[in-house]
């Protein structure tokens, strides 16, 4: 079957079943092409809560799934590929959340959003690589917090509050990846390029960056830039809606190596065999789901600019 019939199929059965279709921003072409929302994982479960459907088709990872549950619990969430995960997120577990905390009693905990719904449960309140240091800033009564699980995101984070900041030593492979060597050479081939690195990546390439974005900021920053050639430093599926949004500027990878294959597994044959039969349905027990959501509820309601 060619794309556009594999495309049309697909958009036939988010009318026949009153289904959203959620692609992240580091999914194929092909997958965003045809969604109905694309964007960051939290803002596409937000933005899918205030729909009218009924089923959430969410092609991402595993936690994004999950958190379009804690958020939308009267939507059915189908994950078309279940062995979508994220290392990330497996670099932290509840039981050893909960252990971190009894070694560091009255410290509060600010968990990345890339976590798991049991960690987001065990946490005191949740954020976003957008929004980590108006978070950690909005807990005026701590001077300590622990950050999990993405040491990187602490780290960034640290440079702009006052407070110290204990974390986890989790890390996003794709961006621990990204080295020096590989953003210099990026920015000797494009010199008149600006370079835009993600909160995630390592202390030392944060220091090369002209801005460090979420991958919502990057596209926010590009859209308002008045310069024409970006090196892109986060996974190179985000060059896809970069270009598309920008169709007279010209982004470069920092590094081809910076490919997530779990962001990459999902396909349009994927979306049809879990939508027509409804399978592969995502559930957070609701007991998890509760806790959960408070942590998410307390991240959203901290002011924002």
């Amino acid at each position: 079957m060619s794309l556009e019939k594999l495309q049309a199929e697909v958009r036939r059965l988010l009318k026949e079943k009153n289904a959203i279709l959620l692609a992240h921003n580091y999914q194929l072409p092909e997958i965003q092409d045809v969604a109905d929302l694309t964007g960051d994982s939290l803002d596409l479960s937000v933005r899918a809560a205030k729909t009218d459907a009924k089923v959430i088709v969410f092609c991402g990872v595993r936690f994004m799934a999950e958190t379009a549950a804690i958020l939308c619990p009267d939507k059915t969430v189908i994950l078309p590929r279940l062995d979508a995960g994220c290392e990330m997120a497996d670099m932290i577990d509840a039981d050893a959340l909960r252990a971190g905390r009894l070694s560091l009693p009255g410290v509060p905990v600010v968990t990345y959003v890339n976590s798991t719904a049991e960690v987001k449960a065990e946490s005191d309140i949740c954020c976003t690589s957008a929004n980590a240091i108006k978070v950690v800033n909005s807990l005026t009564d701590a001077d300590v917090v622990l950050m999990t699980p993405d040491q990187n995101l602490a780290r960034y984070t640290q440079r702009h509050t006052g407070k110290k900041i204990i974390y986890w030593e989790g890390y996003c492979p794709i961006h621990e990846n990204l080295g020096v060597e590989d953003v210099l050479k990026a920015k000797a081939e494009h010199p008149k390029a600006l370079f835009l690195a993600h909160p995630e990546c390592r202390p030392e390439i944060i220091d090369l960056a002209d801005a460090v974005r979420s991958t919502t900021g990057m596209l926010a920053f590009v859209r308002e830039s008045k310069a024409d050639e970006f090196v892109i430093g986060t996974e190179v599926g985000l060059l896809y809606p970069l270009q598309r949004q920008n169709p007279m500027k010209r982004f470069y990878p920092a590094s081809d190596k910076m490919v997530c294959e779990h962001m990459k597994l999902t396909r349009l044959g994927d979306v049809i065999a879990a939508l027509s039969e409804l399978k592969n349905v995502v559930h957070v027990p609701e007991q998890v789901r509760i806790r959960a959501k408070k942590a998410v509820d307390r991240m959203l309601a901290v002011p924002r600019d």
